[in-house]
């Protein structure tokens, strides 16, 4: 067993080795050691008897030592291109979100029950594109059409969160949309209200977010999958996140460093 963890890591998207821990690597990536890098992060622990030809394991084993000073090695990248893709479902543990300041919250693989009260979606997409994204769609068979590889334009993988949409999720044009803190909600009205008359599946809202993850509105929680495999990470719910893990969730509402 090598003395070293494997992340995933979407934003960006790379293979990691490193002798940190989950919670010190998320607030390494996030700020850095002198605090001179800033920007959410979002990543999974591999299994780490994970191992693929794809990947430059010999570079991990190779540096990813305790260095001369005693000091743990933080990251020797192993791979910067289509990673997602080639790292199967199975070999992802848990997901870590990390704050703009380096707060790491930990979640879960959960059982997955498709969701048939909202008509109408809104998804953040993390890897291997950033857009946001309207459907009709719930987030399992949002995933399978995205990645069919029977479409002309496809994705081999996805990485991504459910949004919320209040009640513009059941009437776009005259629902109330004074807690939703998007800034292009007329846009969004817009988009959302096509679907009746328009026949796709799913409809692009924004092609790169500039706001950076949006954890303070996520629905239900996180999603990884191609058309045949999918795996669910449930987010914590707003009791949850007031109570047990309030330190990290009064960090996410918070813009750091703009």
């Amino acid at each position: 067993m090598s003395d070293y963890h494997l992340y995933l890591s979407l934003i960006p998207e790379a293979l990691i080795a490193s002798q940190l821990e989950p919670k010190e690597f998320g607030s390494y990536y996030a700020v850095g050691r002198s605090g001179r890098v800033f920007g959410e992060a979002i990543f999974f622990e591999l299994d780490p008897a994970f191992r693929s030809d794809d990947f430059a394991f010999d570079l991990a084993d190779e540096r990813c030592v305790t260095q001369p000073d005693g000091a743990p090695k933080s990251s020797v990248y192993l791979g910067i291109y289509n990673v997602l893709a080639r790292i199967p479902i199975s070999a992802l543990g848990k997901l870590y979100l990390v704050t703009d300041d380096g707060r790491t919250l930990e979640l879960d693989r959960g059982d997955y029950t498709p969701d048939r009260e909202h008509p109408l979606h809104l998804y953040q997409e993390f890897c291997p594109k950033r857009p946001i994204v309207a459907s009709r769609l719930e987030p399992q068979a949002f995933c399978r059409s995205i990645t069919d590889p029977k479409r002309p334009v496809n994705l081999p993988r996805i990485a991504f969160s459910d949004l919320m949409l209040g009640e513009l999720a059941f009437d776009p044009m005259n629902g109330k949309a004074d807690d939703l803190p998007y800034p292009y909600i007329g846009h969004l009205r817009d988009v959302l209200s096509d679907f009746t008359a328009n026949t796709k599946d799913s409809k692009l809202v924004l092609k790169h977010v500039r706001e950076g993850v949006l954890y303070r509105t996520v629905q239900s929680g996180f999603f990884v999958g191609d058309h045949d495999h999918f795996a669910y990470y449930p987010f914590p719910t707003r009791e949850e996140l007031q109570s047990t893990y309030y330190d990290w969730w009064r960090s996410a509402q918070i813009a750091h460093f703009d």
